[in-house]
């Protein structure tokens, strides 16, 4: 791990802590989940936010020197990879989604490795987006979930790069390939 990543028992604890302040009946109990939150990420030099994307919600968590102002600048940030983000409401969440994500993330390694990076970044794009956003291991993506990928998330979310962008139809068959195989 990177020194500057966070460990997974602080993203689990954050995890947890946002799940029981957004069940919380007593407003008291639920400050009380989310300054624990805020202190044990604070520690780390890491802030979160809840992201909701139709009917799921994402736990975001980012570094500090993100934020200028009070507003993240997605532009400015060199290595969007130190972000954490975990889906914490909607379809298939909770414990399944960390066998998957490992999965996902796998995949993406060996698409690196046998096809360089630009389509080991895009195969960590789609990791990620089929993770949070499906909970599905990359093969099992379906044509409308692969369109959304590349109409909408992959632009938006993963700040691709021309030479990307003009590959992502041969990086999403290295996935499936790569995946499939299953080596």
């Amino acid at each position: 791990m990177a020194e500057d990543e966070l460990p997974d028992t602080v993203v689990e604890r954050a995890e947890t802590l946002t799940r029981r302040a957004r069940k919380a009946v007593d407003e008291n109990e639920q400050t009380a989940y989310l300054e624990e939150r805020g202190s044990l990420l604070s520690d780390h030099g890491y802030r979160a936010r809840v992201r909701e994307d139709d009917a799921t919600e994402i736990l975001v968590l980012y570094p500090d020197e993100w934020v200028e102002d009070g507003t993240v600048e997605p532009g400015e940030i060199d290595d969007t990879g130190r972000a954490v983000e975990r889906r914490i409401s909607g379809p298939a969440s909770g414990d399944n989604w960390a066998e998957v994500d490992r999965h996902n993330r796998t995949v993406a390694g060996r698409v690196r490795e046998e096809h360089g990076a630009v389509h080991g970044e895009t195969a960590e794009a789609f990791a990620t987006f089929m993770s949070n956003h499906y909970a599905k291991p990359v093969e099992e993506a379906a044509p409308d979930e692969k369109q959304e990928f590349r109409d909408e998330y992959f632009p938006r979310n993963a700040w691709p790069s021309d030479e990307q962008l003009a590959q992502v139809e041969a990086s999403l068959e290295y996935i499936e390939r790569v995946a499939e195989r299953g080596d």
